[in-house]
């Protein structure tokens, strides 16, 4: 064995797995650039200038709402519906540089042959999730989509993916989920299921100590079969 399926099977207790639960952005969909430049681009449009390091916010899970407030304080729901039309606006001009994390497809595909759910638990808004999968053409992966407009609390809450677990007819327990941002992990693992970290975003070492058990950089690797049958702790 070689790669993922090596340290798969190594794990030390048998558990059966009976769905998977992604997060979208960083995990399905490399969209991190283009989220980054339109919220650059959307904050200094109101003189609001941010460093990369403060950007990094928009990346760990949070909700729309939740970066909105972040950046510009107690608004108002009129004033987040209209901010937040305006930094979609800015999203599209750049959303035709999002790509699929290599590997997902395939993968993808095997879960569904294997007669393995899948849901989504995603901190985006239903319009842009539902609009994503379906131009990525991978929406009859997803037998469940949760999203930002499902949930009063973004992640690290874990909401989100009880909703998912719930949607899916599965404990927490009989699932796992993907995911690229420390707060996501920890969502996953307080709604009481086990997380892979995706390190698309550089954050490996914080991936491990928010609890996912291991990290891989994409799915090129994630062999199914010991990914289904195997330990996890």
């Amino acid at each position: 064995m070689a790669g993922v399926e090596y340290r798969v099977a190594r794990m030390n207790k048998l558990t059966e797995i009976h769905g998977v639960v992604f997060d979208m952005d960083g995990v399905l969909i490399d969209s991190h650039p283009a989220h980054r430049e339109s919220w650059r681009e959307f904050l200094h449009s109101l003189d609001k200038k941010v460093s990369e390091a403060e950007l990094d916010f928009i990346l760990d899970g949070h909700t729309r709402e939740e970066i909105l407030r972040h950046f510009l304080g107690n608004l108002s729901s009129i004033e987040i519906l209209a901010y937040g039309k305006r930094k979609d606006e800015y999203f599209r001009i750049h959303e035709h540089r999002i790509e699929p994390i290599q590997g997902v497809f395939a993968f993808l595909e095997r879960l569904k042959s294997s007669g393995v759910s899948c849901a989504i638990a995603t901190s985006a808004s239903e319009i842009r999730t539902f609009a994503t999968i379906e131009r990525m053409g991978i929406a009859q992966y997803f037998a469940a989509v949760v999203t930002a407009r499902d949930v009063t609390v973004g992640k690290p809450d874990p909401l989100v993916y009880q909703l998912a677990c719930e949607r899916l007819n599965l404990s927490p327990q009989a699932a796992i989920a993907f995911e690229d941002a420390p707060s996501g992990v920890q969502s996953a693992r307080s709604a009481g299921m086990r997380c892979i970290g995706i390190s698309s975003n550089g954050l490996r070492q914080q991936l491990l100590h928010a609890g996912a058990e291991q990290v891989i950089p994409d799915f090129l690797e994630l062999t199914l079969p010991p990914f289904i049958r195997a330990a996890w702790v």
